[in-house]
This record gives C-alpha cells, sequence and structure tokens, in this order.
C-alpha cells in the first residue's frame, strides 16, 4: 500500500512524524479517512481521535481541535491541544466536561450556547471511546 507523510504537531511539540497508510481524522463536518493519492484537502477539526496505520502499527491520538491540510502526499496536524492516547490526561477531560457543563446554565439561547453545546458533546465522545477502549 502506497505511504504518505504525517506530522502531528502540538503548541508544545512535533508528537508524531513518519509514513503512514491510512489517517482517520475527526473533522469538523464530519469524520474522514486519507490515503495516499486524496485530493488535497483542508479542514478544520473538532475535538475528537485521530487514528494513524503503519501496517501493522497503529497510532491513537486525542485532539481538542486544530486544522489539517493533506497536499503532496503529506499530511499535517496542527492541533490546539493533542497527546497520544496512553499519555492523555482522562481526568483533565473529565474537568473540561464539568466545567463546560456548568457554564452551559450561564448562556443564554444562541450561537455561543449552540458550539458549547457540540463542543460537550464531542468531550463525552471521547471520554466514552476512551472507556471502551480501556474495557478490553
Amino acid at each position: 500500500m502506497p505511504t504518505f507523510q504525517l506530522s502531528l504537531i502540538s503548541p508544545e511539540k512535533l508528537l508524531f512524524e513518519e509514513q503512514v497508510d491510512e489517517v482517520d481524522l475527526p473533522g469538523a463536518e464530519g469524520d474522514l479517512g486519507v490515503l495516499s493519492g486524496h485530493a488535497a484537502i483542508v479542514t478544520a477539526l473538532r475535538p475528537g481521535i485521530v487514528v494513524a496505520n503503519a501496517g501493522a502499527v497503529r497510532e491513537t491520538f486525542i485532539v481538542l481541535g486544530g486544522i489539517a491540510e493533506f497536499s503532496n502526499e503529506s499530511l499535517t496536524i496542527l492541533a490546539e491541544f493533542a497527546a497520544h492516547v496512553d499519555e492523555f490526561d482522562v481526568a483533565e477531560l473529565e474537568t473540561r466536561i464539568a466545567e463546560t457543563e456548568e457554564g452551559l446554565a450561564g448562556m443564554s439561547v444562541g450561537e455561543e450556547l449552540d458550539q458549547a453545546v457540540a463542543r460537550l458533546d464531542h468531550y463525552k465522545s471521547i471520554q466514552t471511546s476512551l472507556a471502551q477502549a480501556t474495557a478490553f
């Protein structure tokens, strides 16, 4: 299977940079998969899970937003926050969920409330995915 370069960058550091076969991303408009030969694309990322496959090796990362660009057989992910799933602080995610839930009560109906509810749903989706992954 043809490969392409993946670079996953958080504000703190370069987390991952290797040749991969496939990457699954949490796009703002829905999940998407990238393979070698994919059309050039730029997409916003929502909070979620990035999965990179290279042969039999699978690397999983948590991102809490950012952008991804694929062009010239290279995928660059610039994440607002990113961590390898093994290094992700679940307690921090639970704190973000609680803070977001508390903040909802004080918001008036409108776009800001809609965005907060969507962010909360994404956080809870990550929490559920992590719980299911550790159940095995």
